[in-house]
């Protein structure tokens, strides 16, 4: 989850595409425009990640409750609830 903060904070959707589940990557990304500034972890559990990230426009927080599943020894973003 740190890892994929930070690419997306430095912009590096080659490294977010890699670490996301093929079952549900999307066909391609488009870079944010967003300021992304600290990331919060909120719980984890084995497979699920909840998180607050920090981004310098109003309002600027993303809550989400990420699932990963492990493949080939290496964790992947599958999907997440936003709320």
């Amino acid at each position: 989850m740190r890892s994929r903060f930070s690419a997306y904070a430095v912009g590096d959707l080659r490294y977010v595409d890699r670490t996301w589940h093929p079952r549900t990557r999307p066909e391609s990304l488009t870079p944010s425009t967003l300021v992304w500034t600290r990331l919060e972890i909120l719980d984890a559990t084995d497979d699920t990640v909840e998180f607050r990230a920090h981004h310098a426009n109003p309002d600027g927080v993303l809550h989400e409750r990420s699932r990963f599943e492990r493949r080939g020894g290496r964790w992947f973003y599958v999907d997440g609830d936003v709320g």
